[in-house]
């Protein structure tokens, strides 16, 4: 990527408010993120208002981690409401191919919502691909599906970025496609990293709607930095989480090595 964008004090300047309709296990580690990044986190799931909060909202995240029939009928109400006022919708389909009641939540997400970004891990976007893998649970699992091609085919399908995170995260608009190194492998031992990575993509997206996929790669670059810059202080995850965070509140956008980026023949590498 050849451009250098600064959208950090942009985001910091703005204070994006990000409506998350999330799960259990991780709403406060995404709010306190969202937090220690700049944004400002509203978390509402009630059918009563999650059209109306995601109308006031910059943008709002819908992630299927601990799903329900009660949640599910909001995530329709609030992703209607944010495409109203063209605001990003980002979905996190986590563990999608666990069982059949998460596959076909998130094909009707898929098929009746807006969706500006499908942010997941390798085994999630492989079972919206319907390509062969073997996911465990909500965890990436493994296979030998080329994955780069699975998210470039869901990106045109579903008319929307896909970003697969991993230890290169890759980003595609179904044609161009960015990698990003990087990152500390004691970010997959904290539970909601994925969700909050998540979160902080739709923050990004909210002030850079003019160049979605390379926002989106700064989201991912950014955050891989913070998870470097943690882990040099951290001595495992337990305080690893706690580092990460004040990482995130303390980075500037000149933290950011854009020489991380790497174009689509290298990913596959």
């Amino acid at each position: 990527m050849k451009a250098r964008i600064s959208l950090l004090n942009k985001l910091r300047q703005q204070n994006p408010l990000v409506h998350c309709i999330t799960n259990i296990v991780v709403a406060n580690f995404q709010a306190n993120g969202l937090l220690a990044l700049g944004a400002s986190p509203i978390m509402a799931d009630s059918i009563e208002e999650a059209a109306d909060v995601s109308a006031i909202s910059s943008c709002t995240l819908l992630n299927i981690g601990t799903l329900d029939s009660s949640a599910v009928t909001s995530m329709f109400a609030a992703g209607k409401a944010a495409s109203t006022k063209g605001q990003p919708l980002v979905l996190d389909p986590v563990g999608a191919g666990a069982t059949g009641f998460r596959k076909q939540t998130v094909a009707k997400l898929l098929e009746e919502l807006e969706i500006t970004l499908i942010r997941g891990n390798a085994g999630e976007i492989a079972s919206i691909a319907g390509v062969d893998w073997k996911a465990k649970g909500v965890d990436a699992g493994n296979g030998t599906a080329n994955i780069v091609e699975a998210a470039k085919d869901v990106a045109r399908r579903h008319r929307c970025l896909v970003a697969v995170t991993g230890e290169t995260d890759i980003v595609t608009d179904g044609e161009k496609v960015i990698g990003i190194k990087g990152g500390h492998p004691l970010m997959s031992r904290i539970t909601g990293m994925g969700c909050l990575l998540s979160a902080v993509s739709a923050a990004f997206l909210s002030i850079g709607k003019l160049a979605p996929i390379e926002t989106v790669a700064y989201s991912l670059a950014f955050y891989k930095k913070a998870g470097e810059v943690a882990a040099e202080q951290a001595s495992g995850p337990g305080d690893f989480a706690v580092h990460f965070l004040n990482a995130m509140h303390q980075l500037e956008d000149a933290a950011i090595d854009f020489d991380q980026f790497i174009v689509e023949e290298e990913v596959a590498k």
